[in-house]
């Protein structure tokens, strides 16, 4: 899972920049870093004010923590706005527009994992071992015939046996994850709840399930005193890629008992 999304790299006159968005079990919050070596001179001030398509700004004040500097502030959902960089004091300011969109967001929140072919990769372990343990074994036979190195064989058989353990485990552990119905991305679920509860809702229930390789289904349980209906949930999560089948159950607050 990675803690940075939405790097966006720019050169000022401080010399080459990277922002990014951070959240590690964190709120998410921005970083901006300086490419080494050490930036031509310190900027004085810096602010960051983020502009969302509806016309709403928040400004950001940035301030130093060691080798980078961090938004005091934190970046509400969703992640999709002009984020407007101004470096500098009032005699000389320096701006800098860069493009934030919720769907590159999320893509970066969802694991590894969720990109991989087990069936494929099953396939290749199997294969890439049968081929690994026959050319062990020709060689401990080699060595056995020629060298009189009769302790070879045996040994090859030991290694190709733990090369071939090593990948199946790997294999084991991810498919195992499926097979218990292990949440593919904590990360992501907890996103897309905070994306619900932003409008004073309340989510009841949420499950995550692999469906494939870079696919993900979803089953919501909203709580909501507003009298939305499912739409108005499915285009609050449309920003997120991957999820491939929706489905969200809604009741009125007033019916729960």
């Amino acid at each position: 899972h990675s803690s940075a999304a939405g790097l966006r790299r720019f050169d000022c006159v401080y010399g080459e920049a990277a922002l990014e968005i951070h959240e590690s079990g964190m709120p998410p919050r921005f970083r901006l870093r300086f490419a080494p070596p050490a930036p031509r001179a310190e900027p004085p001030a810096v602010t960051i004010e983020t502009i969302r398509p509806d016309g709403g700004r928040q400004l950001f004040r940035m301030k130093p923590c060691g080798s980078y500097l961090e938004s005091s502030e934190e970046i509400p959902e969703p992640h999709e706005f002009t984020a407007v960089v101004r470096m500098g004091d009032t005699t000389s300011i320096h701006q800098h527009e860069l493009e934030y969109s919720e769907l590159d967001h999320a893509h970066c929140h969802v694991t590894s994992t969720a990109h991989r072919d087990h069936n494929l990769r099953s396939a290749f372990i199997h294969v890439l071992g049968d081929a690994a343990v026959s050319v062990l074994a020709i060689l401990g036979l080699l060595a056995a015939r020629y060298l009189h190195w009769l302790w070879m064989d045996p040994m090859m058989g030991l290694v190709g046996a733990s090369v071939i353990a090593a990948w199946a485990y790997s294999l084991v552990r991810d498919t195992t994850r499926i097979l218990v119905d292990m949440t593919p991305d904590a990360a992501l679920e907890e996103r897309i709840r905070q994306r619900i509860e932003a409008h004073g809702d309340r989510v009841t229930d949420l499950h995550l399930w692999r469906l494939g390789p870079g696919h993900l289904g979803a089953i919501v349980s909203i709580v909501t005193s507003s009298g939305r209906g499912p739409d108005f949930y499915r285009s609050r999560l449309s920003g997120f890629g991957h999820l491939s089948h929706l489905t969200v159950e809604v009741t009125t607050a007033c019916t729960v008992r």
